[in-house]
């Protein structure tokens, strides 16, 4: 079973940017389809974006599209999240995780049950 740690969370002001990671052991990261997921309090946990195994497909929920790039880098065994353009209802604790049926094709968006493996999360706290 593949291990996911999430760096890079933290505060920011209301149209910043950070750049979260994902880094894999246990496993190869190129075995798997990727997402990235977030829980804000009193919220369900729900899709931000997806990156097939290869890198060559994407999926973003529509409240991230344009702002937010999910990418990966197999070699480092890394997906990555940039977001840009942040907004206070950014804040959340976000989680990377694997997808279940490892190498998943990626046309649209996922829902938690998708997804086996799970990090512990990061914080990501975005100030108006």
């Amino acid at each position: 079973q593949v291990r996911l740690v999430e760096s890079g969370g933290g505060l920011v002001q209301a149209g910043g940017s950070l750049r979260l990671s994902c880094a894999a052991s246990g496993r190869t990261l190129s075995s798997y389809a990727m997402g990235w997921f977030r829980q804000a309090p009193g919220k369900e946990r729900e899709f931000v974006a997806a990156i097939s195994w290869s890198g060559g497909n994407t999926a973003y929920a529509d409240s991230v599209k344009g702002r937010f790039t999910i990418s990966r880098d197999n070699a480092k065994n890394t997906v990555y999240l940039q977001m840009n353009s942040l907004k206070p209802e950014d804040t959340a604790v976000y989680y990377c995780a694997a997808h279940r049926s490892g190498r998943a094709a990626v046309t649209g968006p996922f829902v938690t049950g998708d997804f086996g493996s799970w990090g512990q999360g990061t914080q990501v706290t975005v100030s108006s």
